[in-house]
Order: C-alpha cells, then structure tokens, then sequence
C-alpha cells in the first residue's frame, strides 16, 4: 500500500468519524426542540479542530508503519488528483447549498451545516474514489 493510500484511507475513516460524532451529538442535544435551538457552535469546532489534529498525527503514525517510501509514480499522481477532483465537487455543492440557503435567508445552523456536510462529504468520497482508483488497478479504469 502506497503512502498516498494510507493516507487516503485515515482521511476516509476520520472524517467518517468526525462527521458521524459531531451528528450524534447535535441530534442528542436537540431533546424535544428544534435543531435550531441547538448550540452548535463549539461542537462544530471541536469536531473540526479533532479532525484536522487526528487526521495528521494517525498520518504521521501510519506513515512511519510499513513501507516507508515516500516515492510516487504517475499512477498515484493520476489518483490523488482524481480523488481531489472528487471531492472537490462535495465542497463545491457544499457552498452552493449554503449559498441558496443564506438567500433564503435559512437559519444559521442550516447554512453551517451545509457547509459542514460539504466538507465532510469532500474528503470521504474524494478518499474514497482514490481507495477505489488504487483497487481497481489505477486511474485507466476511470
């Protein structure tokens, strides 16, 4: 498994992760209200600012397990910027969303949210894309 793989795979699982806490918690404070009545804020920070910090120490970690190259060939490069391209489009959705919902004047924690859910789907299904890319064979099966 290339490093660019591995590091596919820990921003995959992390954000899966992340993401999945940051909904149970929000939807464990909604209680008998709205989730508009939710303090959101720190928890979306939070699941942020630990997403960013596991995401470079299990990278620092998996990436001094195994093979330790850091070499990379025309495939991985091909992946990587297929995986981003990917993902990409999630963010790009994202502020779209979020962009409709703040000219309809949405809630602010719908118009976060969106954007939140962008940037979680973004780097899941960007990582997952080049995860398939790697066990398909490569980018030419795209």
């Amino acid at each position: 498994m290339t490093m660019l793989e591995k590091r596919a795979w820990t921003y995959m699982l992390v954000a899966l992760v992340t993401y999945g806490g940051y909904v149970v918690v929000i939807l464990s404070r909604k209680g008998d209200g709205s989730l508009i009545g939710v303090d959101y804020v720190p928890v979306l920070l939070w699941s942020l600012g630990i997403s960013v910090t596991v995401s470079i120490v299990v990278g620092i970690v998996t990436g001094m397990i195994g093979d330790r190259s850091t070499r990379t060939d025309v495939r991985d490069r091909e992946i990587d910027q297929l995986g981003d391209r990917v993902g990409q489009a999630f963010t790009v959705l994202g502020a779209l969303g979020a962009f409709v919902l703040a000219l309809t004047e949405a809630p602010y924690f719908w118009i976060a949210n969106t954007i939140y859910l962008g940037f979680a789907l973004s780097m899941i299904v960007g990582s997952l894309a080049k995860v398939v890319a790697y066990r398909q064979g490569g980018f030419q099966q795209w």
